[in-house]
């Protein structure tokens, strides 16, 4: 049986789509704007905004252009469609926050080093990479490596400052500087007031999906495939916000509490560091470290240490660890061991390339967390259309149309279960399998170059990763350890015996 047969039983995954090109092109007769105030010059002619005080001036600051032209044509000439676009932001942006423009530009959320070269050298790169641009170009993969690397600049990497997004109704965002300080709504911004903290909104504008974030809210996207749906649908106003339905799970204990993303994850964090050392619980939870070294928004009154969240603006008690079972075991173990409520635990990821134009067996996988390939399946799946699409995706780094739509999807999707296993210091995590990912090439002759091939990784693809599901430990967190010390106890036996078992 071919891969492509094996590969419909599955239900699929990620985002794609993007836009890249700060400039704008030029307009057409029929894209004049409508002329909104007859009395003033310039820009206000025909646009309004609402400015916060830090960035009320001439908007040809920013946007370029001709302040004085009264017609589109001239007032737009050398117009700065996205002045925050990565490519564009240091003569923008740069012009008043020089330091912010340089530490965003080598920072992990814009180079996405982390993800770039987790995946490429578990397909075998050697030399690591420092920023997505730097991914090759492989049009016609030959190797293992080329193939994921085609992965990443057209499937998997539409989530960076370069792109705005996927057009769904919470996930298009501005580009550089704007995709964290401007608000949008439904793809348009719904504003010039740039945001001096970020909300969890636009957090989830690209941590949304199966990935930390979504977890914070407590949601787990549905199953993509048709028949393993369920019949209930997101909230109100939108149906699908973000591409997929989600199940509503219980939330983060600090989410609930009113706290937001970037109380713990701070702007020196995000924007300033290209390795940054991880927030731990312990920081503001073991009181030794809170006397040795408050942390940011912690402070000391009648003998309680309170957190100041920039959520809710409220000031909270802060739990310390006192019980014994933070102490009970010698082995270091992480705190989301014992503290999160569940996890994802998606296996079995299959990512299928097809360049042919055989599509009819995805029927029921229209519904894929991708914009682009839910606009190819659904058009080309339509009777009342006599015309097809070609089987192309964008390159999201380039913009460029290349063939073949890259197929993503999971044998399993599962919150219950949380593995666990040892991080590269030998300290217990919770795991999650990040590296399942069994990569397939059909070309256009019909041809399977790569049928399922995976990736060389330690514990079946299994990575460390810390749930933002935080609660109570609860009745079952010692089973959770006492499972696992069993397992690792079985395994050591089978190693000494030579896999023979007792």
């Amino acid at each position: 049986m071919s891969y492509l047969s094996l590969f419909i039983v599955a239900s699929l995954f990620l985002a794609g789509c993007s836009d890249t090109t700060p400039e704008q092109t030029e307009t057409t007769e029929g894209d004049k704007p409508s002329i909104l105030n007859p009395e003033q010059q310039g820009c206000k002619r025909c646009h309004s905004s609402h400015l916060d005080k830090s960035h009320d001036f001439s908007c040809s600051t920013c946007h370029g252009g001709n302040e004085a032209g009264n017609d589109q044509k001239s007032a737009h000439a050398g117009f700065i469609a996205q002045p925050a676009h990565p490519a564009s932001m240091a003569r923008t942006c740069g012009q008043c926050h020089s330091d912010q423009v340089a530490g965003a530009a080598e920072s992990i959320h814009f180079t996405l080093e982390n993800k770039v070269n987790l995946v490429r050298k578990s397909f075998g790169a050697v030399e690591a990479l420092t920023d997505l641009n730097q991914i090759p170009v492989a049009d016609a993969p030959e190797t293992a490596l080329q193939l994921a690397d085609d992965l990443l600049r057209r499937r998997c990497l539409s989530c960076h400052t370069y792109s705005s997004g996927d057009p769904y109704p919470y996930v298009k965002h501005g580009t550089g500087c704007a995709a964290c300080h401007l608000d949008f709504t439904e793809g348009s911004p719904t504003s010039h007031t740039f945001l001096a903290t970020p909300g969890d909104k636009q957090c989830l504008q690209c941590h949304y999906g199966n990935w930390v974030g979504a977890d914070y809210h407590g949601r787990f996207e549905h199953d993509f495939n048709a028949e393993y749906r369920t019949p209930h649908t997101s909230k109100e106003p939108f149906a699908r916000p973000y591409g997929v339905e989600y199940h509503q799970l219980i939330p983060d204990i600090h989410q609930q509490r009113g706290m937001i993303c970037v109380d713990c994850h701070t702007g020196t964090e995000l924007m300033h560091s290209r390795k940054t050392d991880a927030v731990l619980c312990q920081d503001c939870h073991l009181e030794k470290s809170l006397e040795k070294s408050l942390p940011l928004n912690v402070s000391r009154e009648n003998e309680k240490y309170l957190f100041y969240s920039k959520g809710d603006k409220q000031k909270h008690e802060i739990p310390l660890m006192r019980d014994p079972a933070h102490t009970a075991y010698q082995d270091p173990i992480a705190c989301q061991v014992c503290h999160s409520q569940w996890s994802f635990n998606d296996t079995g990821n299959h990512l299928l390339r097809n360049d042919t134009r055989e599509y009819d067996d995805f029927w029921r996988l229209t519904t894929q967390g991708s914009w682009e390939v839910e606009n190819f399946l659904e058009y080309n799946l339509n009777p009342d259309y006599s015309t097809i699409l070609a089987p192309t995706m964008l390159d999201k780094i380039s913009s460029e149309e290349k063939k073949g739509i890259w197929y993503q999807g999971y044998i399993m999707r599962r919150w219950e279960s949380i593995p666990l296993g040892r991080d590269a210091n030998g300290r217990i995590s919770v795991m999650r399998p990040v590296l399942d990912l069994h990569l397939s090439w059909i070309d256009k002759e019909y041809t399977v170059r790569f049928d399922a091939i995976q990736g060389q990784t330690a514990n079946k693809g299994l990575e460390p990763y810390t749930p933002h599901t935080t609660g109570s430990a609860g009745m079952f967190y010692r089973q959770r350890l006492q499972d696992f010390f069993r397992l690792e106890e079985i395994k050591k036996n089978e190693i000494k015996t030579g896999g023979e078992g007792e």
